[in-house]
């Protein structure tokens, strides 16, 4: 079984075209010399390789019709290594096969994570420009140039400019090609990766659930399908018109862990707290059980992630014994493969979540950064950290320590700044302007306090959390409930734990805080309505 370290698709891209140049073509046998050996996709949980059912039609040998498939079916999950692997055996049938290397780079594109490393866009070009030298027809032909503009010039244009490149030439495809399914679905892999994050419109979004709606119908077993609606409406606004597909996923692929644990981010949204923790456990164990099968040293990071979205769930319920034994589990991982913006993400997010969602204030104040992450390359998720020291120093009343959290905030921005990554850095100018609220309300400033955190409020409303967090570590709104609650201010909290809950359904400490400010306001109703729901999430069995 060949580790998922070693890159298939640039060495047998590489080794094409050496043969190309001398006028052969790479034998088996050549392809064995390298010790690209590729075995069977590891299939967990299931008896079977069960994937879902893609048909995509193209002009290679009959005999990697099969193949094909099955990587089509692996790439519309998000299995990415496995996707390559999967067109690297129709390579080994089929060496003249140019959509294979299509494949290849659209394995490393992983349009809604984390933008490609540079060794992922060097591998996918050099993949595009073997599939452009290869024949084809002219219906292969566009779709390797809708992929060929993503990584063309990559250098020189940012990520999501190149996204924009992709989805216009997946909308030429889906036009040109009106009966073919497969090029609408991945027209609408392009529109939501090219979505603007701060556009409240969700105008893409919408397009893109359109269409797949219409095609849900006739193809309900098509991973790509759900697993895009999910998408398309992981939205506060948009999630209950995919919680059909939620439902669904994880029977149309249930040997992909990533199909497993998809379904929690609309179960999240929507506060359903007992289908977050269901679906992230079988996505934990199935993720468990593919680092053995294919024989990783620790850990994948598919596990990791399900483990952030899991620990979530576990806080909202108010199960905080389960919680904290997944803190300490995580506490026992020490390598991980790869070691990426999720397994960051989860390394800073647990443990602080868990301090701040418990108001364990001291404890969150010296949280420390693990020392198995190479943090220098995720200031983002390293900003989690510092955020959640300041709040902890500000309520311990150290505010020493709280003010020199800040300026670690504020380098963390300045790098992300210089990175061109807008997003990121507008999410830790939140965090910023949340932490100057309350060092601003710890010195008696309480006008001052109240304006940052309104104006933090405001910045977090009109952008959307990152994909891969299942919330932001204290939503805005929330803090700023808090803020009005301990400045004795009741109606105003009420309504700011309102908005909070209107976004973020169910979640734990806006219900409790919710009910207090509603009695404090000698509204009965209204504090026994969101006391009821409060103990109902408590109560209720898995």
């Amino acid at each position: 079984m060949l580790k998922r370290s070693v890159h298939i698709g640039l060495a047998l891209a590489l080794l094409v075209a050496s043969c190309k140049q001398k006028g052969t073509s790479p034998s088996t046998e050549t392809i064995g010399e390298l010790n690209l050996k590729r075995g069977d996709i590891i299939s967990c949980g299931t008896p079977n390789k069960e994937f879902g059912t893609a048909v995509f039609l193209t002009s290679c040998k009959e005999e990697t019709k099969a193949d094909f498939n099955l990587a089509i079916e692996l790439l519309h999950s998000f299995e990415y290594d496995d996707a390559e692997k999967a067109f690297a055996k129709v390579i080994d049938k089929d060496p003249s096969c140019a959509m294979a290397y299509w494949g290849i780079a659209m394995s490393n594109f992983h349009a809604l994570w984390t933008p490609p490393s540079e060794a992922e866009l060097k591998k996918g070009l050099k993949a595009v420009q073997v599939a452009k030298s290869l024949n084809k027809t002219q219906r292969e032909a566009d779709y390797i140039d809708a992929i060929a503009a993503f990584y063309i010039d990559w250098e020189n244009k940012d990520h999501f400019a190149r996204c924009l490149q992709f989805e216009k030439g997946m909308e030429k495809v889906y036009k040109n090609y009106p009966e073919d399914k497969e090029a609408a679905i991945f027209y609408t892999l392009a529109l939501n990766a090219a979505a603007d994050p701060k556009d409240k419109t969700f105008a893409k979004q919408k397009k893109a659930g359109e269409i797949l709606n219409a095609i849900y119908k006739t193809q309900p077993n098509h991973p790509g399908i759900v697993h895009y609606l999910i998408h398309t409406y992981d939205y506060p606004e948009l999630a209950s018109l995919a919680l059909d597909a939620a439902r669904r996923y994880a029977s149309v692929a249930p040997s992909s862990a990533h199909a497993l644990h998809m379904p929690s981010h609309i179960f999240t949204r929507l506060g359903l707290w007992n289908e977050c923790i269901q679906s992230n456990i079988a996505s934990v164990e199935s993720a468990k059980c593919y680092a053995k099968s294919v024989g990783i040293k620790g850990h994948w990071d598919e596990e990791l992630h399900d483990l952030a979205y899991l620990v979530y769930g576990y806080l909202q319920k108010g199960e905080k014994d389960s919680a904290k034994q997944l803190l300490d589990y995580l506490g026992t991982i020490k390598s991980v493969t790869p070691t990426n913006f999720k397994v960051a993400y989860a390394f800073a997010a647990i443990p602080s979540r868990y301090y701040l969602e418990n108001r364990m204030w001291a404890e969150a104040a010296s949280v420390t950064l693990a020392e198995n992450i190479p943090w220098k390359n995720f200031p983002w998720q390293e900003a989690i950290i510092h955020f959640t020291r300041l709040m902890g120093a500000v309520h311990t009343k150290q505010i020493p320590l709280a003010k020199n959290e800040l300026e670690q905030l504020n380098r963390l921005h300045q790098i992300l700044l210089d990175q061109k990554d807008a997003y990121k850095a507008n999410q830790v100018a939140i965090q910023m302007k949340a932490g100057e609220a309350w060092i601003a309300l710890s010195q008696g400033r309480n006008e001052d306090a109240i304006t940052m955190m309104r104006i933090a409020a405001d910045m977090e409303d009109k952008t959307e959390k990152h994909p891969v967090t299942p919330c932001e570590v204290l939503p805005a709104d929330e803090l700023l409930g808090d803020m009005y609650t301990q400045l004795d201010k009741p109606k105003e909290a009420l309504q700011a734990y309102e908005k909070n809950l209107t976004k973020r359904p169910n979640r734990f400490h806006s219900l409790f805080g919710a009910t207090l400010a509603a009695r404090r306001l000698g509204n009965i109703d209204k504090s026994n309505f969101y006391h009821a729901r409060y103990r109902e999430i408590q109560l209720t069995a898995r």
